[in-house]
């Protein structure tokens, strides 16, 4: 599967439809589609299949999922934008089925691993946070779960994704601290997802 189907057109007219959903403030969080309104995916494709970024766009449904959820908790301004990055970031023609687990892994090493052990210790909630970053590492580089047909295995990237600036943020004081430190754990997925489908 190549991005876009290697078709720059397919590129060019999505950014198109985004752009225009922008232009009108019609880019907004806590809904799919909703009278000329909605999400990431939902400006997107008009609805909440996942999935139909790999038919439509070439795109492994698991980046769908991370895109969903980043756009979901962004600060409302850079969510607004969010969409056009993603897009923009990803090259026609780009293979993507690596993407998802590379952007895993690295939630695992450089936000999971470092952050669980303050708090596992005296937190259920910490653990099992822990716990669900890594169970989602091992499906999705196992062989069997790259692929794109296989969306549980892509909606354990999604759920990582949250557990991993869950764990984060957790460390600062309850209020607007512990806001701009969770706001700045999903700018830090948000530009890490960007720099890997800009490299695929």
């Amino acid at each position: 599967m190549l991005a876009y189907h290697n078709d720059p057109v397919i590129k060019a007219d999505i950014l198109a439809q985004l752009q225009a959903h922008y232009d009108a403030d019609e880019i907004i969080q806590g809904h799919y589609w909703e009278n000329g309104k909605g999400c990431a995916v939902g400006c997107t494709i008009y609805g909440s299949d996942h999935a139909a970024y790999e038919r439509l766009f070439g795109i492994p449904a698991g980046l769908a999922y991370l895109e969903d959820t980043i756009f979901e908790h962004l600060p409302n301004g850079d969510a607004k934008q969010w969409p056009l990055r993603f897009m923009r970031a990803i090259v026609p023609g780009a293979d993507l089925s690596m993407a998802g687990p590379k952007f895993l892994r690295w939630v695992l090493h450089s936000i999971a691993l470092p952050n669980a052990g303050a708090g596992a210790a005296d937190s259920t909630a910490h653990s099992a946070a822990y716990i669900a970053v890594y169970r989602a590492a091992h499906s999705a580089t196992n062989p069997a779960a790259r692929s794109a047909a296989d969306s549980a295995a892509y909606a354990a990237v999604y759920r990582a994704a949250h557990s991993a600036a869950y764990i984060a943020a957790d460390s600062a004081a309850w209020g607007e601290a512990y806001n701009a430190a969770h706001s700045a754990a999903w700018g830090a997925l948000a530009n890490k997802l960007i720099e890997l489908l800009e490299a695929a």
